[in-house]
């Protein structure tokens, strides 16, 4: 979708990726995908090689679904970053994986921590830092999350600037794991309030963060042009064409 790679998972599927990215060892990386992505990666073109990288991009807004409906392909299922940072702490104290929280403002990823630990039993959080996407930082917050030895690096820092840190560190980072997760702390932590659940079904999330926040109204308008976007790529592609990769059964086995 405009030139960024959006993978066809459910929750379900995308909480069995990233258990198998940790098992099979190696560099991977999660990216959240909505409609100011995509706004993003048309000029930043190192953004958008490092979602094209990325091992895995989920659909995380409504808008993501309604552009690839307008391209005629129908995205089975929202995965919201959020739910899915909860859902890899739920897998870690399952499968005993350690969690560093990265990021977000000072005190917000302690919040995060505890109410995580207390939410799911058995949780091991290996550390969390707030430190900043900033490069003179980076060799010493690399150094603090190796020395903790997480299987999952969380990293709450915002887009593009998240994304970016990942990929251009992957390779420094010993976790199997890593996720950019945006504004997620603030929300688990309870420092920012999520729509109501009804309003999230609807669809209706960004405007409930608009009437939260209304200084978001500049972010706001990638969305309208984004629709534009899609609506040109529509017209020039003249028909639907699958452009999401879905869970090969053959690597299921």
């Amino acid at each position: 979708m405009l030139g960024v790679r959006v993978d066809d998972v459910t929750m379900a599927e995308a909480i069995a990726w990233a258990d198998r990215f940790i098992r099979q060892g190696g560099r991977h990386q999660i990216a959240t995908v909505n409609v100011e992505f995509l706004v993003a990666a048309q000029r930043d073109a190192h953004f958008r090689q490092a979602l094209d990288a990325a091992s895995l991009c989920v659909p995380d807004s409504v808008g993501i679904l309604w552009g690839a409906w307008l391209l005629g392909y129908r995205l089975r299922e929202r995965v919201a970053g959020v739910d899915l940072t909860r859902e890899l702490a739920r897998l870690a104290a399952r499968q005993g994986y350690r969690l560093f929280l990265l990021g977000a403002a000072p005190g917000v990823a302690e919040m995060a921590a505890q109410r995580l630990c207390a939410r799911y039993a058995g949780l091991h959080i290996a550390g969390t830092y707030a430190g900043s996407p900033a490069s003179a930082e980076e060799t010493e917050i690399i150094a603090r999350i190796n020395a903790a030895r997480p299987q999952i690096l969380l990293v709450a820092y915002g887009a593009p600037q998240q994304d970016l840190w990942i990929a251009r560190n992957k390779k420094r980072l010993e976790s199997p794991l890593a996720m950019g997760v945006g504004g997620s702390f603030d929300y688990i932590a309870g420092v920012a309030v999520r729509a109501p659940l009804p309003l999230q079904k609807a669809g209706l999330e960004w405007l409930y963060r608009l009437y939260r926040q209304p200084w978001r109204w500049r972010r706001m308008c990638a969305l309208p042009y984004c629709a534009c976007l899609v609506a040109r790529q529509r017209v020039v592609q003249g028909r639907a064409r699958p452009f999401t990769r879905r869970l090969d059964r053959e690597e299921e086995r």
